[in-house]
């Protein structure tokens, strides 16, 4: 049995889906959950943590990451740069990775893994990948940085990232916030891994219900109707079609989701003051799934990965 993990995009909420995979590690003898898994798909702050697995680190020691320089990372520029520059400088974000990563290189990384961005110049999907295909021959090769720093230049909020090449990067949740359907892809498309023999289990960082109210007589709606709830219905669209396609590629009883519904606007992007919440409810949804991961995901740790071209 193939057991993949996936875990969207969300900024500083990316501290639910490290409390809660702290809270399942709790039980493995000191061992990384990372350790479990045959493929991990993270996107933007979960590209961050599916990196970070990949190398080693456990989900306690990420989760102290999120806790320890998120109120860096998410520092305010001054007024005059509202407008005119992302909301975040891109410096305190790089240094944290930066200590985190040092200069380790994606073939480094002892799980496959796929971090999604997106070509700002071409509008194409821009996927970092380890080398467990025969195509990907160049990737491992980068620094993990650069595509930390790619998967996670979130629009309006931190800049553009140009990766080695000179290609412009941004954000991969805007083609990939939930690549719980990309991971199916991959699983069986490009690994030819065998229908009903994949476990997925995606990892949201908590949802708000949707609260754009039609006209019931005309449906007539413009800007103020729709407001910030475009963007909102845009992302729960994008993750269901995700959700969906993963499911109809291995199975519905192959494919399980974490992703708890709280209050709308309860946590943000870059809501700092938030981290113990997030943590909490983390910790709580950890407890309730243990019997889940218990009986599909922790029987056996994964076999080790065999990269196809290594690092001299």
């Amino acid at each position: 049995m193939y057991k993949i993990l996936s875990i969207d995009g969300g900024g500083i909420k990316g501290v639910f889906p490290a409390s809660f995979l702290t809270t399942i590690e709790e039980d493995l003898d000191g061992k990384s959950i990372g350790e479990y898994f045959d493929l991990i798909v993270g996107t933007s702050t979960g590209g961050l943590i599916a990196l970070a697995l990949g190398l080693g680190y456990k989900a306690s020691e990420i989760l102290e990451f999120y806790e320890n320089y998120g109120p860096q990372i998410f520092e305010r520029r001054g007024f005059l740069s509202k407008y005119s520059k992302a909301k975040y400088a891109q410096e305190p974000l790089k240094k944290a990775l930066q200590e985190l990563f040092q200069d380790k290189n994606i073939g480094d990384c002892r799980t496959r893994l796929i971090i999604p961005s997106v070509n700002l110049d071409t509008g194409e999907v821009y996927m970092y990948k380890t080398a467990h295909h025969e195509r990907f021959r160049s990737d491992y090769k980068k620094p993990i940085i650069e595509a930390a720093l790619a998967t996670s230049a979130a629009p309006t909020y931190f800049p553009v990232q140009f990766d080695s090449s000179g290609a412009a990067l941004v954000d991969g949740g805007i083609c990939a916030n939930n690549p719980a359907g990309l991971a199916a892809v991959e699983a069986v498309g490009v690994l030819g891994w065998p229908v009903g023999k994949v476990q997925l289990i995606s990892i949201g960082c908590t949802m708000e219900p949707i609260v754009v109210d039609a006209d019931s007589s005309t449906g007539d709606m413009g800007m103020v109707q729709w407001g910030m709830n475009l963007l909102h219905l845009t992302m729960a669209a994008q993750s269901s079609l995700s959700y969906g396609t993963a499911q109809l590629l291995l199975g519905q009883q192959n494919v399980h989701r974490i992703c708890p519904v709280v209050g709308n606007g309860k946590f943000s992007l870059d809501g700092v003051e938030k981290i113990p919440e997030l943590k909490g409810i983390g910790s709580v949804e950890g407890r309730k799934a243990k019997p889940l991961f218990w009986d599909v995901f922790l029987k056996r740790e994964a076999e080790v990965f065999q990269p196809l071209y290594q690092l001299v």
